[in-house]
C-alpha cells in the first residue's frame, strides 16, 4: 500500500497524511478576547504526540507563525530535535501575533514581511530551511499575493525555503499565484468529505500542486465527539465561541444541522470496521491522489487513531460511492 505522495511540482515525498499543529499552540486571542487556538495544551504531551507520528510514519508537518503566537514552532521545534531529517516542515506567514500577550495583532502581506516572518520561523524551529512556505492570507488579493512571487522565489536560491504556496479556498486566486511561482508546489484549502472542493482540485491537477487539506475531520466534527451537551468545548477554544466563518460549531457543540449530516454517512465511512475519523481521512486519500490531509493531533492517543489510516489506505470504492450518494446535494461540478 503506498502511504506516500508527492508534494507537487516540488518532488518533495511526504507521508500521505500530515500533523496539523494548530492545537499544540496552546491559546490565541484576538479582538473582544475571542479565541483563535484550542485552549491550554501540555506541551509535553505535544512532543510525545509529534514523536509519535512520526513513528507511524509521518513525515508533514504543518504550522503557522501565528498558530499560539509562535508556540506552535517553539513545540514542533523541540520535538523534532535531533530528528529534522525526518520531517518535512510547512509553516505559514502573513498573520501577525505577540509572543508575550498571545494577541492577534494584524496582518502584513509585504515581502518584507515575508523575509522577516521566515527568519523568525527558522528561529523559533531550530532549522536553517522550511520545506514549504505558505502565505495565510486567504483573503489578498491576487495582485498582491502575486507580489510576492520575486521574494518567494530569492528564498527559494537562498535555500532557506524548498517551495512555498497559498493557503485560499479561492481556485481562481490558487492558480494564478501556482502559475506565476515555479516552485509554488501546493495550495492549501478546506477539504474534507462534508466540504468537497472539486473546483480547486481540479486546479490542483491542472498546475501541478498539491491539495493541502486543512480542516480534514471538520475541526473535530467528523470525530462525533461534540454531538450535544456531553462533549461542550469551553470559551478558551475556537471552536466554543466560533467565529461566523466557523460553521460546524455553535455554543460549543456541533450544530445540529451538521451532527445529523454526520450520522447520515457513519455507517458507510466505518463499514470497514475503521473509526469514524478514519474513514473519513480515508475518503480524502481515496478523493483524489494529490490530497494531503493534515488532521490536528495534541496528544498520542489522537495521533494513534488519525495516523492509523496510513496503514488502512484509502476507502473501498463502493464505500465512496456511498458516501457520495448520500451527500450528492453537498457536491458541485467544477467549471468549465
Amino acid at each position: 500500500m503506498t502511504t506516500t505522495r508527492v508534494l507537487g511540482r516540488s518532488g518533495i515525498e511526504v507521508s500521505a497524511l500530515g500533523m496539523g499543529c494548530w492545537a499544540i499552540g496552546g491559546p490565541l486571542w484576538g479582538e473582544n478576547w475571542q479565541p483563535f487556538g484550542w485552549g491550554e495544551v501540555d506541551d509535553d504531551e505535544s512532543i510525545r504526540t509529534v514523536h509519535r507520528a512520526l513513528d507511524l510514519g509521518v513525515t508533514l508537518f504543518d504550522t503557522a507563525s501565528n498558530y499560539g503566537a509562535g508556540h506552535s514552532e517553539r513545540v514542533l521545534g523541540r520535538a523534532l530535535a535531533g530528528r529534522r531529517d525526518e520531517a518535512v516542515i510547512a509553516t505559514k506567514f502573513g498573520n501577525i501575533s505577540d509572543e508575550a500577550t498571545r494577541l492577534a495583532t494584524g496582518s502584513d502581506a509585504s515581502p518584507a514581511y515575508a523575509v522577516r516572518s521566515l527568519e523568525e520561523s527558522l528561529r523559533r524551529l531550530g532549522t536553517d530551511h522550511v520545506d514549504l512556505y505558505q502565505l495565510h492570507l486567504g483573503a489578498l488579493s491576487t495582485d498582491a499575493a502575486l507580489d510576492l512571487v520575486g521574494t518567494l522565489e530569492d528564498l527559494v536560491t537562498a535555500g532557506k525555503i524548498r517551495a512555498y504556496g497559498w493557503s485560499t479556498d479561492n481556485p481562481d486566486k490558487a492558480l494564478a499565484f501556482a502559475a506565476a511561482g515555479p516552485h509554488c508546489a501546493a495550495i492549501q484549502h478546506d477539504q474534507s468529505v462534508l466540504q468537497d472542493n472539486a473546483r480547486m482540485l481540479s486546479v490542483c491537477e491542472a498546475v501541478d500542486q498539491a491539495s493541502v487539506n486543512r480542516g480534514p475531520l471538520a475541526m473535530g466534527l467528523l470525530t462525533g465527539k461534540y454531538h450535544g451537551a456531553a462533549g461542550r468545548l469551553g470559551d478558551d477554544d475556537v471552536r466554543g465561541r466560533a467565529p461566523e466563518w466557523l460553521s460546524w460549531f455553535a455554543d460549543g457543540v456541533a450544530t445540529p444541522e451538521w451532527a445529523d449530516r454526520v450520522d447520515q454517512v457513519r455507517a458507510a465511512l466505518t463499514a470497514d470496521g475503521r473509526t469514524l475519523a478514519q474513514g473519513a481521512l480515508g475518503w480524502l486519500l481515496a478523493r483524489s491522489p494529490r490530497t494531503l490531509p493534515i488532521p490536528g493531533c495534541r496528544t498520542v492517543a489522537q495521533a494513534e487513531e488519525n495516523f492509523g489510516t496510513l496503514a488502512l489506505g484509502p476507502l473501498s470504492d463502493e464505500a465512496f460511492a456511498e458516501v457520495e450518494r448520500l451527500l450528492a446535494d453537498l457536491r458541485t461540478v467544477p467549471a468549465a
